[in-house]
């Protein structure tokens, strides 16, 4: 059975380092509705850092360019959606692999997406709309019961 969503919300930014910050804090502060615990809230943040990160290195090689956040409240379940316009990625399941980077030069460890996958119950790697960029979906489900209503 597919969940309804009980709340959304959606921001863009640019792919700038400062702004990796900003994101863990919006979306950490959105899923307190859940009533996490303080285990989850770290790991989503984590999670949101790995993923912004990502756009932020590796999706505007040679321009500025926009990162799009979307999460949901599913149940009790957060649905986060990080996505660029950027280059792409030639091959997701090899860059899926731990210590796979592009960017040895830099210093790269390779682990992002690993760390998405150890911190939140499913991540999913696609190819952005219209051939451009990566759209990044991951869950988690949060274990309290002590979810607010939303709209009540």
């Amino acid at each position: 059975m597919k969940k309804s969503i009980s709340n959304v919300f959606e921001m863009t930014f640019q792919a700038e380092s400062v702004n990796e910050g900003f994101a863990r804090v919006c979306v950490s502060a959105f899923c307190l509705q859940l009533n996490p615990t303080l285990d989850e809230i770290s790991d989503i943040k984590t999670a949101v850092s790995e993923a912004v990160t990502n756009c932020v290195v590796h999706a505007y090689p040679n321009r500025k360019g926009m990162i799009k956040l979307r999460c949901e409240i599913l149940g009790n379940d957060i649905k986060i959606e990080i996505s660029d316009e950027g280059v792409g990625i030639t091959d997701i399941e090899k860059a899926r692999e731990p210590f796979f980077t592009t960017k040895p030069a830099d210093e790269r460890s390779g682990m992002g997406f690993a760390v998405m996958e150890g911190f939140m119950d499913k991540v999913e790697v696609l190819h952005g709309e219209n051939g451009k960029g990566i759209k990044v979906i991951m869950t988690k489900a949060i274990s309290s019961n002590c979810a607010v209503l939303v709209g009540e």
